[in-house]
């Protein structure tokens, strides 16, 4: 009666002594200090943090967005005809704990707004022909994130049975710069299979074969596969080794390590205005910026050099295109950038985009120029609702971005420069969400580069992404990533050199790039945009991506000596700033 009594106090429902017996708690890593290991969670937006804890040395947080409430939830093995006694502790605004598939009535328990660790518990009893459950944590539309930790589900184990054996016949089949085809013998009893790459698990497959993407080219990898069932996963397979083919490029003509900047050549502001000829040879690519469109959606880019009235030391038309001509000759490109923060672009029609191509084909062959650099921020790129493959878009606008873009690479050939300096809000944040998501309500422009790096991905000259103005990100180690430090560009850089899962689909991965195609954005002054970094963090980032030292708490999915270099706003702020970033470049690689 005393045991009757405690339980009923602390809201389980009793068990009988029979099924006492057998008890044993079935939620697996349900303290989370395994990571998510065993738990799913719904748009990827688990992770697992070391603070605030209920128990050992970390809790599971969970962000809702849009219309995802951040469901994470695991498959337990049960008996039927059994009685179980679910709990957990919570913190956070509407946090919910249940139980799904029971055979009976679903269960689930909830509170409102728990500030400090609170306790939810209920029970179910099995149907008479179940044998597993779904056990969850959620919690609700647009309430921020809430933390889980300690989930139990004590009752009678189910009949689980042995893990399968270990696969047998690894082998590799088809390689490509970025991708590894591998097969293996079936295993009796797997339902799955686990790939691991490097120790990682990288993704899961039905069948025997499974193709790894998002590699990096000229790159060695280990390779193990484990089978899997309802009672766990087998030991790792034996290894097997492939390296990556060489990829081939566009031909850049660009140093191995190369500095690029934003020259302010169309309008002024607190920097000053720099002449062109007064760039440093240090420079190695100068994105002219900006042209603009005469409208949003007309697609009729003008670049207009800066007045005297504003810029009372603007050089003549003559001596800037002189200018441009001795850059040429002493190795450099210089590109006209379209777009900018007030350079709205949106080829919605067809015939915004061939007025695209002419238009911006007259300013290249105007001045000379050694390519385009493409800096669309703002709305210029947003995805439809249905538009959601990033490997085949519908959206006009990104379609015909992608299309013009063709155009102008085959018209000026192989020496032509394509450049990118997309925001991480429309790269990166593609690994937790892409255009508004499956139940719509997320921006739609999140993401939306990806489709057109993804079609130039043979064409780009580099990637520069710019790791500033930006808000947290989640990185690869499902932890959230902010300015201000070297492990913001880590990780961020390490993204795009590894590739990365589209909204958490691993089914649906966008491929590294290049070493040689990324450079990474970074402010040159305090002056310049929020997210600046000392040199000694600058130092930091090169040495983990090109060394692997000094890489802090981020640990990178490779060491890429070939990466090719940094991109800053702007050249006019370093000048302003007495030339730290360009130094700081010069004395790190020479």
């Amino acid at each position: 009666m005393l045991t009757v009594a405690a339980l009923a106090v602390s809201g389980f429902t009793a068990l009988s002594s029979a099924a006492r017996a057998a008890d044993a708690d079935l939620a697996k890593n349900g303290g989370f200090e395994a990571g998510l290991d065993s738990w799913t969670c719904t748009a990827n937006s688990g992770t697992t943090v070391k603070s605030p804890v209920h128990g050992g040395s970390s809790a599971l947080q969970a962000t809702p967005a849009g219309n995802d409430y951040a469901q994470c939830a695991q498959t337990v093995i049960v008996q039927p005809n059994s009685q179980y006694a679910l709990a957990g502790y919570v913190r956070g605004s509407y946090v919910y704990l249940g139980a799904s598939g029971t055979g009976t009535t679903d269960v689930s328990t909830w509170t409102q707004s728990a500030p400090d660790w609170q306790q939810l518990t209920t029970s179910f009893r099995t149907g008479p022909s179940t044998t597993k459950v779904t056990i969850y944590t959620h919690g609700w539309y647009a309430t921020g994130a809430y933390y889980a930790d300690d989930i139990s589900l004590i009752g009678p184990a189910g009949n689980v049975g042995q893990p399968p054996t270990a696969p047998t016949g690894l082998a590799v089949g088809s390689i490509t710069s970025s991708s590894v085809a591998l097969s293996w013998s079936a295993v009796t009893g797997a339902t799955s299979y686990a790939v691991y790459r490097d120790g990682v698990k990288v993704q899961t497959a039905s069948g025997t074969s499974a193709t790894v993407s998002g590699l990096s080219a000229a790159t060695a990898y280990s390779f193990q596969v484990t089978a899997v069932n309802d009672a766990g996963e087998s030991a790792k397979s034996t290894a097997v080794t492939a390296t990556t083919s060489t990829g081939s490029g566009p031909t850049s003509g660009l140093p191995t390590h190369a500095l690029v900047g934003y020259l302010h050549a169309s309008f002024a502001n607190g920097s000053g205005y720099t002449r062109l000829a007064d760039v440093p040879d240090s420079w190695d690519v100068i994105d002219l910026a900006f042209g603009e469109p005469t409208s949003a959606t007309s697609g009729d880019i003008r670049f207009n050099r800066c007045p005297v009235s504003e810029c009372a030391n603007v050089e003549s038309d003559a001596d800037f295109k002189a200018a441009i001509k001795a850059k040429q000759a002493a190795g450099k490109k210089v590109l006209i950038s379209i777009g900018g923060a007030n350079g709205q672009v949106q080829l919605t029609t067809t015939a915004a985009r061939d007025t695209f191509v002419s238009s911006v084909s007259n300013i290249i062959d105007t001045y000379g120029l050694d390519g385009l650099d493409i800096d669309f921020e703002g709305h210029s790129l947003s995805l439809d609702a249905s538009d959601t493959n990033f490997k085949s878009p519908t959206t006009p606008v990104v379609v015909n971005l992608i299309a013009a873009l063709k155009t102008l690479k085959a018209k000026y050939g192989s020496k032509f420069v394509l450049s990118m300096a997309p925001e991480t809000f429309f790269v990166q944040m593609g690994y937790q969400f892409y255009g508004t998501g499956k139940f719509g309500g997320q921006d739609p422009r999140c993401g939306a580069y990806l489709p057109v790096i993804y079609a130039l991905r043979d064409d780009l000259t580099l990637l520069h992404v710019q790791d500033y103005n930006s808000g947290p990100i989640m990185g690869l180690d499902n932890q959230y990533h902010t300015m201000g430090g070297a492990d913001f560009h880590i990780a961020m850089t390490d993204m795009l050199l590894t590739g990365f899962p589209v909204a958490g689909d691993t089914t649906n991965m966008f491929p590294a790039l290049r070493p040689d195609q990324i450079g990474i954005g970074m402010p040159a002054s305090v002056n310049a945009g929020n997210g600046y970094v000392a040199p000694a963090e600058v130092t930091k980032t090169l040495d983990c991506l090109t060394k692997k030292v000094s890489c802090g708490s981020y640990a990178t999915h490779g060491t890429w000596p070939t990466l090719r270099g940094l991109m800053t706003w702007s050249i006019n702020w370093d000048r302003y700033s007495n030339w730290e970033f360009q130094k700081t470049f010069d004395g790190y690689f020479g």
